[in-house]
Order: structure tokens, then sequence, then C-alpha cells
């Protein structure tokens, strides 16, 4: 296993750009606790009449499953439910939604981003089921799906508010030295945590400039990518090795031996245990 160069970015010190959590929300008269990141609040079961304030206006209206509410970083909301209710909420760093404004050329988010309430979008709605169904799996995707997820829901988030479509691609993508360096850069921590604002500081762009580069360079996402990279090398020790599938799939970066098995059948139309026996 390759070392880890000294020079690489200090994972440590990245906080999530995306986390979810599953929250009850009581009946009667609700403040919203102030959040150093920007909260969408999915609701989740049956309708529930409300009443919501943010600053000095005042609406009502009926929470329905999958619809979401906005309240920005620093920020608080003020509800009054009929009945308790259940949201999902996904917490997204406010300095991701910086990036992706700077790359849509919207300028400083704040001046977009708005409470509101009863927001319906299906893309929004799939983002966070997508991470709901991560965490209740205990995050098999690691780090770097979960900050593919929070670039797409900044993005989204601003288009919503803004109705500005990201600028349109030019063509360009990443340059063939730096595609190496961030090549190389996997190989050597494939079996680490990767994220995304790591692998985009390697390649020396924003998150939000580096994703779209990347995928033009590769012909797929960075996730998917780092995917079939730990998929070709837990091929490699499954033949070349007596290791077993667990300490394989932990080697090669998978949350588990039931997770890589899972991604190779999807990526091989085969099981570790198949391939080893051949």
């Amino acid at each position: 296993m390759p070392s880890r160069p000294a020079c690489y970015p200090d994972r440590a010190a990245q906080l999530p750009l995306l986390d979810v959590l599953t929250s009850p929300v009581p009946e009667g008269l609700f403040p919203s606790p102030v959040d150093g990141r920007h909260v969408l609040c999915l609701h989740l079961g049956a309708p529930v009449p409300v009443t919501w304030r943010a600053e000095r206006a005042e609406q009502h209206g009926v929470r329905l499953h999958g619809r979401f509410c906005v309240v920005p970083a620093g920020s608080s909301t003020r509800w009054t439910l009929s009945a308790p209710a259940t949201s999902l909420l996904l917490r997204l760093a406010p300095a991701l939604l910086d990036d992706a404004a700077e790359a849509m050329g919207l300028g400083a988010h704040r001046d977009v981003l708005a409470p509101s309430i009863h927001v319906q979008d299906a893309q929004v709605e799939r983002i966070g089921w997508i991470m709901r169904a991560e965490e209740q799996d205990g995050h098999p995707g690691g780090s770097l799906f979960a900050d593919s997820l929070a670039a797409a829901l900044a993005a989204r988030l601003l288009h919503l508010q803004s109705r500005r479509e990201p600028e349109p691609a030019t063509g360009n993508a990443l340059p063939a030295w730096r595609l190496r360096q961030v090549i190389d850069y996997i190989d050597a921590c494939l079996d680490q945590d990767l994220r995304l604002a790591e692998l985009a500081a390697v390649a020396g762009y924003s998150v939000s400039h580096f994703k779209p580069l990347f995928r033009r360079a590769v012909g797929m996402p960075v996730h998917r990518f780092v995917l079939e990279r730990r998929v070709q090398r837990a091929h490699a020790l499954l033949a070349e090795t007596t290791s077993s599938i667990t300490a394989i799939a932990l080697e090669t970066g998978f949350a588990h031996a039931s997770h890589m098995a899972r991604c190779m059948r999807r990526l091989l139309g085969v099981a570790p245990a198949q391939l080893r026996r051949r």
C-alpha cells in the first residue's frame, strides 16, 4: 500500500459538508434551534397544519410528506403545530453554498438564500431520501458520496431560490497532470474515508469547479471513479493474496465485506467469494 505523502491535505480538519438527522417536532409552539449551517427540514409522515413565522413574515399551511422548509444559517423560525411531527433535517455547510454560488455566477449566497416553507422539489426530496438511507445503513457510501450529494443539493437550492441555471459547461476538463495528481492521491489513500474537498484541494480547485472538470476528464463522477478504483484493487487482492474478504474490504476503503460484495456484484456481476474460487 503506498504511503500517504506528508504534503497531502489534512482530512482531520475537515467537517462534513452535509449531514442528516431525523428529529421529532412537538405539538404547539416550537422555535427551531439556531444552527451555523443552512438547514432544510423535510416533513415525514401524515399532513400537519402549521403556522410558520420567520422574522416578520407569518404563513399558514399544511406540512406534507416530502415538502421542505429552508432555514438559513444563523437564523431561527417559530412553528406552531397542531399535532406532533417528524422532520428529516439536511444540514448544509455555508462554505459550500458560497462555492456553488460563485460557480453559478451568483455572487454572495446571502443575497439569494431566504427562508421558505412548503417547497416541493423532486431532486431535493431524492437527495433527502438517499441521505436518510445512507444514515440508516451506517453510511456505506462514505464521506465522498455524501459530499457529492451536498454539492448537488447546494446547486439545486440556489437554482430554486434564484431561478438561475448553472453557467454552461465550457468543455474544459481537468488538465492531465492535475488528473494524475488526483488519481495518485486516490490510490495512496484508497483505504481512507476520502473527502471531496481533499481531492479538489489536490487538483487546486474549489469543490464546485473541480466536480465538472473531473467528470469531463474521466467520463464519470468522482465518487463513481473512486468506487470503481476500490473494486479494481479488491479484485486484484482477491486474486493475488490469501487475505480474508473482510480484511480486503477494509484495505480497499469499503465500509464492510457486505458493502464490497454489493459493489462488486453491481460492477463485475460476480461476488468476492466467486472471484476467489476462480
